[in-house]
Formats: C-alpha cells, sequence, structure tokens
C-alpha cells in the first residue's frame, strides 16, 4: 500500500480538516486542501480504470468522532480510522462528518440512535459498527479484495484488550504487563514466520483492524505508564512503522 498526501480539488474532499494519527497506516492528516491518496499500486488496467470511475462516484457519508482537543479535526478513534483505511484502500470517495460526542447534535442522534461512531451512509442506509461497516463495503467493493483467510483471522486479536487491561490496571504485579507481552510477544514471532502483514505480503482487513489500536496502545501506554513495545520485539516494532507516510 503506497500512500501520501496529495493536493486535491476533487469530490473526494473531506470536510474533515485534521486529524490525531500520525503513525503506521493509522494515519489520516487532512487540511489545508489535502487529503490523504492511497496509489493504485496492483491490479490491471481495467482494474486501475474501475477505481479512477469510483473516485468521481458519489463520495460516501463518514460520522465521525471530532478531536476533543482541538476544533474542526478528526479525533482519535481506531474504529473509525479502520473504516476510513478501508475506504481509502477501496479507492472510494467520502466525506466526513465530524461529531462532537460531549455534546451530539439532533440531526446526528436521527441516524445514530445509540450515539456512537463510525457511522456510514450506504445504499441510502446509516450502518453502524465498524465490522458490519467494513464487511458491506468489501461486499459491495470486492476489488481490491481486503478479504483475510478465516484462519488468520483472530492473529493479534487479543492484544487490544490486554492492552486496555494493563492500562486499567493500577497493580504492577497482578499480571496484566506480562499478558499484553506474551500476546505481543506471539503477535511477533507469526510476524517473523508469516510477515510482514497477516496475510503475507498484502495488506488486508485484520491489518486495517489492528493498526490503529497499536497506535493507541503506543500512545495510551507511553503516555500514562512510560511504557514501549521491547525493542526485542523487532517485528511487532517494523509493524507499526510501515507503511511509511510521506508529505508531498
Amino acid at each position: 500500500m503506497a500512500v501520501l498526501l496529495r493536493t486535491t480539488t476533487s469530490a473526494a474532499a473531506t470536510t474533515a480538516t485534521g486529524s490525531s494519527s500520525a503513525i503506521l497506516a493509522t494515519t489520516f492528516r487532512r487540511g489545508g486542501g489535502r487529503r490523504l491518496v492511497v496509489l493504485p499500486t496492483r491490479g490491471s488496467a481495467p482494474r486501475r480504470a474501475a477505481f479512477t470511475a469510483r473516485a468521481s462516484a458519489k463520495p460516501l457519508e463518514v460520522c465521525a468522532k471530532a478531536s476533543v482537543t482541538v476544533p474542526g479535526r478528526l479525533g482519535d478513534c481506531p474504529f473509525t480510522q479502520r473504516v476510513l483505511l478501508t475506504i481509502e484502500e477501496k479507492h472510494l470517495p467520502y466525506d466526513i462528518k465530524l461529531v462532537d460526542l460531549a455534546n451530539k447534535p439532533d440531526w446526528f442522534l436521527k441516524i445514530s440512535p445509540e450515539g456512537k461512531v463510525p457511522i456510514v451512509k450506504l445504499e441510502e442506509q446509516w450502518v453502524a459498527d465498524s465490522d458490519v461497516i467494513t464487511q458491506a463495503i468489501e461486499e459491495k467493493y470486492p476489488e481490491p479484495s481486503l478479504a483475510t483467510p478465516p484462519e488468520k483471522a483472530s492473529i493479534g486479536s487479543k492484544i487490544f484488550s490486554t492492552f486496555i487491561g494493563f492500562l486499567k490496571s493500577k497493580d504492577p504485579n497482578d499480571g496484566t504487563e506480562q499478558t499484553l507481552l506474551s500476546e505481543l510477544t506471539s503477535f511477533d514471532s507469526y510476524l517473523k514466520d508469516n510477515g510482514p502483514f497477516i496475510n503475507g505480503a498484502t495488506i488486508s482487513a485484520a491489518d486495517l483492524s489492528l493498526a490503529p489500536k497499536l497506535y493507541h496502545m503506543e500512545i495510551a501506554l507511553g503516555h500514562y505508564k512510560n511504557w514501549s513495545v521491547p525493542d526485542s520485539l523487532s517485528h511487532v516494532k517494523d509493524y507499526m512503522k510501515v507503511p511509511h507516510i510521506m508529505n508531498m
């Protein structure tokens, strides 16, 4: 996946004017007439033509969490980032509507009664839950495929819950840190033998789900516990560094 920032005036330009993440594939820096573009680096000429036609289609509407610190910027939400990454990988145009979750507007509650994000308008219906959204996008736009083989779908899936357990822990001897390290070590071993991504050489839905969570893990544990992924887990650390983001 080749990613860069490019100036654009297309219909796909987002209403969001900035972002909160700057690591791995979770980066969504927007603003100043710039948008994140995922370059079509794979596929035949007909497929690339399909991407071009798709990019000129009506943008998907995406409701996302607004930053709590900087007005008009995309907030940190790994589930929203997962959806946006999926849309980017599918080369789909989209518009982001930022929602202040501390002061939810009436129009938002009408389309999302539970008041949760992300929520995306697909086939004239608002769809909630990142699992449901990404599966619906995969089914409607099967190329390029982001399907993860069933036997690989659970790889790394316990990292986020063990990270939350460690983050909430107030007892340094309760074993939550070791539980997280055990999951990260298992993931490191998997990447060593099967990487660089969960499905080998190609990015899949599993990566787009895990990458934002690893970003939040790094930021939260670094801030609250002065903790980081050990250097000995080199494959995990490399996984968290790619693909590189370039400012153009």
